[in-house]
């Protein structure tokens, strides 16, 4: 796969332009606006002239593992808080001025969070104004003495421009001086004070070079992008109070040259820089805003302020346009200002507010696409396809990121902590876009005219007027010929009168006569000077001709010289050309190679971190589980350590429960056994045990001549430990002859972790009442253990069952079916007797044979 990552960027090298040095980077300048007020918390701070530092603020973790690290981010030039609006628009808006003058187009917008200074920097504040106006007045203080008469430039509704004769101009102005309210104001209307402080620049800012020999013309146009639809905030709608029409929202179009622009959009001709603001303010008071948590006038639309400029040159004798739409030049410049990006848990926007919050961040979003694919295909020789048509932003502007002009973006950020993620954010697309480089434009084509003909052409107008003002003339360059001819006859004599009063007059005529011979004279001497004059202006021209035409001929052959040694340079700079082309393509191959092998070595290390991190992960993981299967260890062969002794414990109790009642039995049998026969009491009947009522008796006697059996409590099996011994105030004693004995007790009527620490053991006195009525006594043990935690657990082991039963339901064994007894009476009654001894000694399980207790011990197996 690495092999096939390594071939494919290097495809499409082949379809690059053959200049590809001819590209400048998008430049992205960074300006920090003041804070609020003084005890704000900051988290941006300037570093130098290129660099800012954003560091998260207290109490903010940017990274999960907790480390708290600041990040640098670098620009073209960063503006801190004290730079005023003159050096920001030196430094970044004043080239786009010059280029825009010189036919190149332009595009500069700002770019940041709500709240971050956007429209300050592009509009301004009263008594400092912005970007925008100090442009404006830049132009105009330029193009001023040579600006072409109004409606001389007319622009079509095809992004295109066309030159009008004086005679259509001149009827157009009449027109418009004919309508009663002027669309636009004119130079002499007093300037409106609301905006009057912004315009009043006193730079007098001015382009060094500028073609004199061209007339200019000014348009603007202002529309807004909002919900992702055009709409025209110069476009003046009738007013309906009836039934308001909403405005239309425009189209974009594509132009012969592939530019695009938006159709039917008001354009306006300005003359000076008041009347083009005033234009701009009209349409900002239309413009889109809105009240936010985070702005209290916070833009809902991106604004679009256009400013066309359209020269041509003058004609050969420098008075006039010159009447050919191929020589007309129109550059652009587009000045932006981006809505802000926005949170809406921080903004609480609802409603249309959310909703306009959703277009502009998906503009936004759609903006940083197209860098990141432009990024992408200039990096790696991609080509993929440019999103541009996903949002009306990008569609409108795709042409300068294609080589129309030059891009310019200003970053503007606020330094309080609460923006601190969305200044991440913008500072991260801040540092892609300077990745991409857009193309140079091409500079415009000389018309080929004499230069300087405008001033030289004004020059002579001026020299001719002066010379007639000193031979008396008329100034007026329309009676120049009855001027020249008029000065011709004042050199003649003047005529004496010729009237004759009287028929004998003879001094009129001679008079007149003489006058009339010496102007004849005259004619003569002036003719023949004329004749000489114009003999002598042949002979010049003759000479003229012949220095003109060897001069001509000296000329060609020097130009013929210099054309082959111009073809001579240009063949050498075809081949220092291609060799270029080779060493670029092979440098262009390298720096490919260099950056896959970079990327290769970043994933590779990327993929050796992710692995030591995933090793230390399951070291620790490990780690981990040791210790818990220790702890699991150690704690289950303690609960085992218990388990065997209380086991062993209670089969050593067991045991010696089994040798007493084994010698008790023994006892028993040795007395009965000793005792004669012929003492045997009396055994009474069925019938006399039924008429006597029950008794319940502490023991009862096997026979009246047997050695008493001695009463003796039971037991315990944890006789040594010590014991809590829980009896609840509900119990009801017993009273008989055999009862539960634990030394070393404590009783209590509630079980408490005070009286747990003291013991080992815990024995709970349970009463219920049995199924034949009778109440049955349960005793539950258990083990008393520490905890972890410090306190105190128990663990429930066995269970002890008291039960107290009524002898009228005992059935003797030795009973006969008939009244006379059988010759085995005596074993009859030595059953009855064992039977008996066994009860009341062993006290076993299932016995009907009268009142005694009957323990059944039930361990409660636990699990290893």
């Amino acid at each position: 796969m690495k092999a096939v990552r390594a071939k494919t960027p290097r495809r499409p090298a082949l379809k690059k332009p053959s200049n590809p040095g001819l590209k400048d980077p998008v430049g992205v300048y960074c300006r920090v606006r003041p804070l609020s007020r003084p005890d704000q918390e900051c988290c941006i701070e300037v570093i130098n002239e290129t660099t800012v530092q954003i560091h998260p603020p207290d109490g903010y973790r940017i990274f999960r593992n907790g480390e708290y690290r600041e990040t640098q981010y670098s620009f073209k030039e960063v503006f801190g808080t004290l730079v005023v609006q003159k050096e920001l628009f030196d430094v970044v808006a004043k080239p786009l001025v010059e280029d825009l003058i010189r036919g190149k187009n332009g595009l500069l917008f700002t770019y940041g969070v709500t709240g971050s200074g956007k429209t300050h920097t592009m509009t301004g504040s009263p008594g400092d104004g912005g970007l925008l106006p100090r442009c404006l007045d830049m132009i105009f203080n330029s193009i001023g003495p040579f600006q072409a008469k109004r409606f001389v430039f007319k622009l079509d509704d095809k992004n295109g421009v066309d030159v009008q004769c004086e005679v259509d101009a001149l009827l157009e102005r009449q027109k418009r001086d004919a309508m009663p309210v002027p669309k636009t104001p004119s130079g002499k209307r007093q300037i409106d004070p609301e905006f009057a402080d912004m315009i009043n620049v006193q730079d007098h800012c001015k382009v060094e070079e500028v073609d004199e020999d061209n007339v200019y013309g000014v348009f603007v146009s202002y529309i807004e992008i909002y919900n992702n639809y055009i709409y025209d905030l110069l476009e003046e709608a009738p007013f309906d109070p009836i039934k308001p029409k909403p405005p239309q929202s425009k189209i974009l179009r594509e132009d012969q040259n592939h530019n695009m622009y938006v159709t039917g959009c008001t354009e306006v001709e300005v003359k000076s820089t008041e009347e083009a603001f005033e234009v701009f303010w009209r349409g900002q008071k239309k413009r889109r805003i809105a009240n936010t948590q985070l702005n209290r006038e916070s833009s809902r639309s991106h604004s679009v302020f256009i400013i066309k400029l359209a020269q041509a040159p003058l004609d050969a004798d420098g008075d006039n346009v010159l009447q050919e739409k191929e020589q007309i030049t129109l550059s652009q410049l587009s000045l932006v200002d981006l809505a802000g990006s926005e949170r809406t848990n921080r903004t609480k926007a609802e409603g249309n507010r959310l909703r306009e919050a959703g277009n502009i961040n998906q503009s936004l979003m759609t903006l940083r696409t197209c860098i990141e694919v432009l990024r992408e295909n200039q990096m790696y020789g991609t080509n993929k396809m440019v999103p541009y048509r996903d949002s009306k932003l990008t569609h409108l502007f795709k042409n300068y990121f294609d080589g129309e002009g030059k891009v310019r973006m200003i970053v503007c950020v606020n330094p309080k902590a609460e923006d601190y993620e969305e200044s991440l954010q913008v500072m991260r697309f801040a540092e892609m876009t300077q990745e991409v480089e857009v193309a140079r434009p091409v500079d415009r084509p000389l018309c080929g005219l004499t230069p300087g003909r405008r001033f030289r052409n004004q020059a002579f107008r001026e020299e001719l007027s002066r010379k007639l003002e000193m031979r008396g003339g008329p100034i007026n360059g329309e009676t120049e010929e009855q001027s020249v001819s008029e000065m011709f006859l004042q050199n003649f004599p003047p005529l004496p009168s010729c009237e004759l009063l009287d028929v004998n007059d003879d001094q009129t005529l001679p008079k007149l006569i003489e006058v009339l011979e010496k102007r004849h004279k005259l004619r003569q001497m002036l003719s023949e000077e004329f004749a000489k004059n114009v003999l002598a202006f042949k002979t010049m021209l003759q000479e003229f001709d012949s220095s003109v035409v060897s001069k001509e001929n000296y000329i060609q052959g020097k130009l013929s010289e210099k054309e082959k040694t111009i073809a001579g340079q240009k063949m050498e700079l075809e081949r220092l050309e291609k060799k270029i082309k080779t060493l670029e393509y092979k440098i262009e191959i390298l720096e490919k190679t260099a950056t896959i092998y970079e990327e290769d070595k970043r994933n590779l290390q990327q993929e050796l971190e992710s692995k030591s991190q995933k090793l230390q992960r399951q070291a620790s993981d490990k780690r981990r589980l040791e210790a818990r299967l220790q702890g699991m260890v150690a704690e289950t062969t303690m609960k085992w350590e218990k388990e065997c002794e209380r086991r062993v414990a209670a089969k050593q109790l067991e045991m010696q429960n089994k040798l007493w009642v084994k010698d008790e039995k023994l006892k028993q049998l040795k007395a009965i056994v000793t005792e004669p026969k012929n003492e045997k009491p009396e055994r009474p009947s069925r019938e006399r045990d039924r008429e006597k009522p029950v008794q319940r008796s502490v023991s009862p006697s096997p026979a009246p001549n047997a050695p008493p059996v001695r009463l003796r409590h039971r037991r315990s099996r944890s006789a040594g430990e010590r014991w809590v011994d829980h009896k609840p105030p509900s119990n009801l004693p017993t009273e008989t002859v055999m009862q539960p004995h634990v030394p070393h007790a404590i009783t209590v009527a509630a079980a408490s972790e005070k009286a747990l620490a003291k013991c080992d053991k815990y024995m709970l006195t349970h009463q219920e009442l049995a199924s034949d009525g009778e109440i049955e006594t349960k005793l539950i043990k258990g083990d008393v253990f520490k905890t972890r935690g410090g306190g105190q657990a128990v663990q429930f082991t066995e269970i002890e069952t008291l039960k107290q039963e009524s002898p009228t339901g005992r059935k003797r064994r030795s009973s006969p079916s008939n009244p006379d007894p059988p010759e085995d009476a005596a074993d009859s009654e030595w059953t009855d007797v064992e039977t008996r001894c066994s009860v009341a000694v062993e006290m076993r399980a299932g016995s009907a044979l009268g009142p005694g207790y009957q323990h059944h011990a039930q361990p409660k197996r636990r699990k290893p």
